[in-house]
């Protein structure tokens, strides 16, 4: 069984991401939570995301977040897990394998330690790059990835403010009710992107 990763000197207590402060201090406390929080968040409410590892978590027994555990699992059986009521998420098959994909990926590449996606990084390029090659992170939600590990958790080499994302995420949020502000946020970038497309050429 995994043990949680130690937390380092100056690292929050709880991510507040989610109205759940188990989740949130769940978060904080095991980097494979943080990085299944971010694989989940899309298609779905931020806090749903985040609110999932540790649902994931007490479904599989509530000992600490195990890659090579979920790795290991029959598919079948892990998409149940998903689909439980409440679901993990609104496409819990799809998202089950996503979950299994990027386990396996950990136990192949870092021995299953999600931490050792960033640990010894000396760039913020070799970071991004460590992150996109993540399956299910491309390149936005990659970016998003580093600003989260740079401003919520400490990862900063050199030059990570560079890549990480410059739209406002769920990196900017240092209490929950940042979330609903981020969430505004984006749908005005959205609605200023569609009015800005030009019109169809009426032949």
């Amino acid at each position: 069984m995994a043990k949680p990763a130690p937390t380092p000197p100056g690292a929050p207590s709880a991510l507040h991401f989610t109205p759940d402060a188990d989740a949130n201090r769940l978060l904080a406390s095991e980097p494979l939570a943080v990085m299944l929080g971010m694989l989940l968040d899309q298609q779905v409410p931020m806090e749903w995301a985040f609110t999932a590892p540790a649902l994931l978590k007490e479904r599989l027994g509530g000992g600490p977040l195990d890659a090579g555990a979920i790795a290991r699992m029959d598919p079948g059986a892990l998409e149940a897990v998903f689909r439980d009521k409440p679901a993990l998420h609104r496409y819990p098959g799809s998202m089950a394998k996503r979950t299994q994909a990027l386990c396996a990926y950990l136990v192949e590449h870092y021995e299953g330690r999600a931490e050792g996606v960033w640990g010894g990084v000396t760039s913020g390029d070799e970071l991004l790059a460590r992150v996109v090659a993540l399956p299910g992170f491309g390149t936005a939600k990659a970016r998003i990835f580093v600003g989260l590990l740079g401003k919520r958790l400490g990862v900063r080499p050199g030059g990570w403010e560079v890549v990480a994302a410059d739209w406002p995420s769920i990196a900017d949020v240092d209490t929950f009710e940042r979330v609903l502000e981020i969430r505004e946020k984006k749908r005005a970038m959205k609605a200023a992107a569609a009015t800005s497309q030009p019109a169809p050429a009426k032949g």
